[in-house]
């Protein structure tokens, strides 16, 4: 390999390391000559030719390995006391440390260990080592270094040798002649060509010949019959590999992100005093100032940048290690290992993941019987992805094991009295998958070293939540489960849209903002619905629930001319924030907040504007629990921990039938709200279809599945609920679309007309729960039916 840039990651390390601990053995070694009694230096100097020998024979290094192997024999028997150093032996030692750089240095060259024949000093090592201390091929001095020569000088004359008057000894020459004639060359003046002739003829000999620029390679001398080789063309010195990088302090490093986030928020308040100003070299310096803080900021936070790989090393042996204690076979898989994370966070998910790739293993992954009882092949895969998207780094954790089954999770938690029967039989599969996230809650059968005892999933959540990440988990029964992370790539400095709310300013992270919307008076009049005292916003055709932020913060709430909305995402759902005004994006520093602020839960922390004022920064994911956008669970946990809950809250569409009757659909089953005209609506067969989207959406009326024989209302368009049953898109026709509500299940009743999930009184009126995939199974089961290939 002709670049440092082409090594492999491993020889790079094992370079670096190997040149670090040659150097620490020059000096132990040196110093063991002193006090050859001193078993911590004789220990200490084995252990580091040790770590070469194992490394270079790991590598596929054999010269390496062969030469290290008969210096550690010595140094073994150093240590253990058989035999004493004498200067001889320190001696014969300092040269195979010199010939262990060399090797390093055309390892790092040229990718392999050359050509260069290194038996002349295995020999004497092997002399030493068999009790003879006195026979050598070459006389040195104590202080004297050999180091090996490339096998073509050996072959060349006295005159023409590179290393000057001093030849070659058996593929040897001392180190000091070499150092001398090594800097001779390098600072020597360019070669000139021959003395010219007074006939003016070019440059030539003494027999007149000219030779202006010879092909063949050389240069005629003044002598005769002497030839020189040409000097090869000198090119740019690259730094070598031991000397292009240097170990820092992880204090030191967090010591400058310090530093520079105070550069930062000094930079801010510059740019804005530039810009009130009408002074041209102001602005200039501070545009200045702007790029070189930009360009230092980067740089130390590429310091701290580290691979995700340097988790993932450790992950194969826990895989490994658990697959031979639970009797499974696991094909350990991943993508993105060099996917890049701040130092602090890649600590701080190292325990998170390894729980995951644990329980992937143990709950996750059958044992080969089962599997193959299943159809699956006898071995399971477990893949580990990562990757950046939006600023974030995302780790995905995917297993095609057994699955999580909902119904196990929701009498699970019944049996522990966490939940109540009516209140289990209420939630959704995405509620009751998450109540594995709940403290205590466990589904194994029974309590190993490995797992049982209901303490990790919570804490996880927990450990991810606290760095500003959020963690989902989706899994089939009999498929998989799928674990997804998403985590900033730092703490220290990130981008932030800045917004103001009854003239505070507030800073939202951009790794939660999706887009911006601003709607004039009369476009927010049309677009925004208030159902029930409930805002939502039709985006593009999908309603995003809205919230106020001022509400949020109980702060009496203003009419503005403009409405600005931000669009977030907290987990998998997204919602509208709407504020009194958006100021601008810029990088702010995170700081923690006080004592007296931490039990706020809305702020994720709090930064120094560019005007010295301080700004929140707000949690997206604490405003959607607040306002009851997410569900995954807050209430639940919360119930959990004081023993029992009454009541599940749900978010539903509610839709009305023919007959009037109120139903209710889980808001986390509906994709959008459409409305057809009745000429749009196609037959097939008995069945009903619509054109849409570039597929043929079937259409079930919700009437016939609860039994409903009302007339509906004839208004020439039809309602259309689309839903996902079994990842297909299902149209259910209803009379009217009436509100969309966040409510409590208090009052509950197990009757109803076939929608399986029993009815509930909601906003005062009695309404029937409908659980799609049980509706489509009533109306057409042909639907749940995989189509046929071919």
């Amino acid at each position: 390999m002709d670049d440092i840039d082409d090594l492999d990651d491993i020889v790079e390390a094992f370079l670096v390391e190997s040149h670090e601990n040659l150097d620490q053995f020059d000096r132990d070694l040196v110093e063991l000559e002193r006090d050859p009694s001193s078993h911590e230096l004789l220990s200490s100097v084995f252990r580091t030719l040790h770590t070469i020998k194992g490394t270079s024979g790991f590598l596929g290094f054999a010269v390496l390995e062969s030469v290290t192997h008969v210096g550690e024999s010595l140094l073994s028997r150093l240590r253990d006391g058989e035999t004493t150093l004498s200067p001889r032996t320190t001696t014969v030692l300092l040269e195979m440390v010199d010939a262990v750089r060399a090797l390093l240095a055309q390892i790092e060259q040229t990718g392999s260990e050359g050509d260069d024949d290194y038996a002349a000093l295995v020999a004497r090592l092997t002399a030493i080592l068999d009790g003879d201390d006195t026979s050598t091929t070459t006389t040195t001095s104590a202080n004297d270094e050999l180091v090996p020569v490339p096998a073509a000088a050996t072959q060349q004359s006295v005159g023409a040798s590179p290393w000057g008057a001093a030849p070659p000894q058996n593929g040897l020459v001392h180190a000091d002649d070499l150092a001398i004639a090594l800097a001779e060359r390098e600072f020597a003046e360019p070669p000139q060509p021959a003395t010219r002739t007074s006939d003016d003829r070019g440059y030539g000999g003494v027999d007149g010949s000219t030779d202006n620029g010879a092909d063949d390679g050389t240069l005629r001398g003044v002598g005769p019959d002497t030839a020189v080789t040409a000097p090869t063309p000198r090119t740019e010195t690259r730094r070598p590999v031991a000397d292009s990088s240097i170990r820092v302090d992880v204090a030191l490093l967090d010591s400058l992100m310090n530093l520079v986030g105070e550069l930062v928020l000094t930079r801010n308040q510059m740019l804005q005093r530039a810009a009130t100003r009408e002074d041209v070299e102001l602005q200039r310096t501070t545009h200045r100032l702007n790029l070189i803080a930009g360009e230092l900021q980067e740089g130390v936070m590429k310091t701290r940048m580290q691979p995700i790989d340097h988790v993932w090393s450790k992950l194969p042996r826990v895989v490994r290690d658990l697959s031979v204690t639970l009797g499974k076979a696991v094909d350990l898989r991943m993508e993105g290992r060099h996917t890049e994370l701040d130092k602090t966070i890649l600590e701080a998910v190292r325990d998170p993941l390894t729980h995951l790739v644990r329980n992937a293993v143990d709950h996750g992954i059958e044992d080969c019987e089962r599997r193959r009882l299943a159809g699956k092949p006898e071995q399971g895969t477990l893949l580990l992805r990562a990757f950046h998207e939006g600023g974030q780094v995302n780790i995905e954790i995917a297993d095609d094991g057994a699955g999580i089954d909902p119904e196990k999770l929701r009498a699970k938690a019944v049996t522990r009295g966490m939940l109540t029967t009516e209140s289990a039989a209420a939630m959704s599969d995405r509620e009751a998958i998450n109540l594995i996230f709940s403290p205590g809650f466990s589904t194994a059968a029974a309590v190993t070293n490995v797992s049982g005892r209901g303490v990790g999933m919570d804490v996880v959540k927990t450990n991810i939540e606290k760095i500003g990440g959020s963690i989902d988990l989706t899994s089939v029964v009999g498929a998989g489960t799928t674990v997804r992370i998403r985590i900033p790539l730092t703490l220290a400095i990130i981008p932030a849209l800045v917004v103001s709310a009854a003239a505070n300013r507030y800073a939202i992270p951009q790794g939660n903002l999706l887009e911006l919307v601003r709607l004039e008076p009369e476009q927010a009049q049309a677009a925004i619905e208030t159902v029930h005292g409930t805002p939502v916003y039709r985006l593009r055709g999908r309603l995003l629930p809205l919230v106020h932020l001022r509400e949020q913060l109980e702060l009496p709430v203003a009419e503005h001319a403009t409405t600005y909305i931000a669009v977030l995402q907290a987990d998998d759902r997204q919602f509208g924030l709407i504020v009194d005004d958006i100021k601008d994006t810029e990088e702010i520093v995170v700081k923690p907040l006080g004592t007296q602020l931490r039990a706020i839960t809305l702020y994720a922390g709090a930064t120094i504007m560019g005007d010295g004022q301080i700004a929140l920064i707000l949690d997206a994911m604490a405003l959607a629990r607040r306002a009851g956008i997410t569900l995954e669970g807050a209430g639940t946990a919360s119930a959990a921990a004081a023993g029992a809950v009454s009541s599940a809250r749900a978010a539903l569409l509610v839709v009305a039938l023919g007959d009037g009757r109120r139903v209710a659909i889980p808001l986390d089953a509906v994709d959008r709200l459409e409305e057809f005209p009745a000429g749009r609506i196609e037959r097939v067969g008995s069945h009903e279809v619509v054109q849409y989207r570039g597929q043929i959406l079937p259409l079930l009326r919700l009437d016939d599945a609860l039994h409903a024989y009302g007339e509906g209302t004839a208004t020439g368009t039809t309602q259309v609920v689309v839903c996902r049953s079994d990842g297909r898109l299902v149209g259910i026709t209803v009379a009217a679309i009436l509100d969309i509500v966040e409510d409590e299940l208090a009052v509950r009743s197990h009757l109803d007309s076939g929608g399986r999930q029993g009815s509930a009184v909601i906003g005062q009126h009695v309404t029937e729960l409908v659980d799609i995939g049980s509706a489509v199974a009533t109306i057409n089961p042909e639907l749940l039916t995989p189509l046929r290939a071919g």
